[in-house]
């Protein structure tokens, strides 16, 4: 199983944060993953995950121009059929984390993917939307952010088997 980490981030904040899910997906031995900035896409192995994980830092309450961008513009990627899957980063609570992964919630259903969070199914911690974490993330988040990580792994072998 292949999962694909796409991000983008100008201050390290949100690669920072995509490498932390990647190691929870990685408790999954099953699943091989690929983090990678949405400048460096390998398109051949995105195009042959079973899910795609999307990250961007959050601009005044939204996902970042060259996120939006990157979604509308690339036709390359194959996004149908995946199991698709969010997080954000801001700089303080409140900072609009929420409104940016329903951003991107909104481009993955679009494309055509199922779309996973865990939510309050697995128990805590709950990710309703998504990950989330401000700046690079406290304790706390990156734990969050790493469970995160580990059931999309999960899920993607369930779907995906």
């Amino acid at each position: 199983m292949n999962i694909s980490i796409l991000y983008h981030s100008e201050s390290g904040n949100t690669e920072s944060v995509a490498e932390i899910i990647e190691k929870g997906c990685l408790k999954v031995k099953e699943v091989k993953t690929k983090v990678m900035s949405i400048e460096e896409v390998d398109i051949e192995f995105v195009n042959s995950s079973q899910a795609i994980i999307l990250g961007s830092p959050t601009y005044t309450g939204d996902i970042s121009w060259q996120m939006k961008s990157f979604l509308d513009r690339n036709k390359k990627i194959n996004y149908k059929d995946k199991l698709g899957a969010v997080f954000a980063t801001e700089n303080f609570i409140g900072g609009g984390a929420d409104s940016a992964l329903l951003t991107l919630i909104s481009h993955l259903l679009v494309k055509g993917m199922i779309v996973y969070s865990a939510g309050a199914s697995e128990g805590k911690p709950y990710t309703h939307f998504g990950a989330v974490c401000i700046q690079a993330g406290n304790k706390n988040q990156k734990e969050r952010a790493e469970i995160f990580g580990e059931r999309i792994s999960k899920k993607t072998v369930e779907l995906f088997s």
